[in-house]
């Protein structure tokens, strides 16, 4: 089971989701932002370990779910115009999505 860069890339955004889920709940009391961030995360932490273990279909959830997190926050942030957490998640989602392949 060898880590791919698109393995790696779901995790990493999985593990980002997980931790802002978590924190939005303790910043904010918002329990929207620690399930959002708990589902999502733990499915981009799954994908990510599907895609190490060779699960051809996985590379596609993980794109999916960070895709669905990137139009989210761009809908966040352009209506609180606040830039935490939302360009974090934008930057780091596109990365992860270049990384993946699914965008040049």
């Amino acid at each position: 089971m060898v880590p791919t860069p698109s393995a790696i890339a779901a995790i990493a955004y999985g593990l980002l989701a997980l931790v802002g889920g978590i924190i939005g709940y303790r910043q904010a009391s918002s329990r929207a932002s620690l399930i959002s961030g708990g589902i999502s995360g733990a499915l981009l932490l799954l994908s990510g370990i599907l895609q190490a273990a060779g699960i051809p279909w996985a590379r596609g959830l993980a794109a999916l779910i960070t895709g669905t997190l990137v139009v989210v926050f761009i809908m966040r942030w352009i209506k609180t115009r606040k830039p935490m957490p939302a360009l974090l998640m934008i930057v780091a989602g596109l990365a992860s999505l270049f990384v993946t392949g699914f965008i040049l």
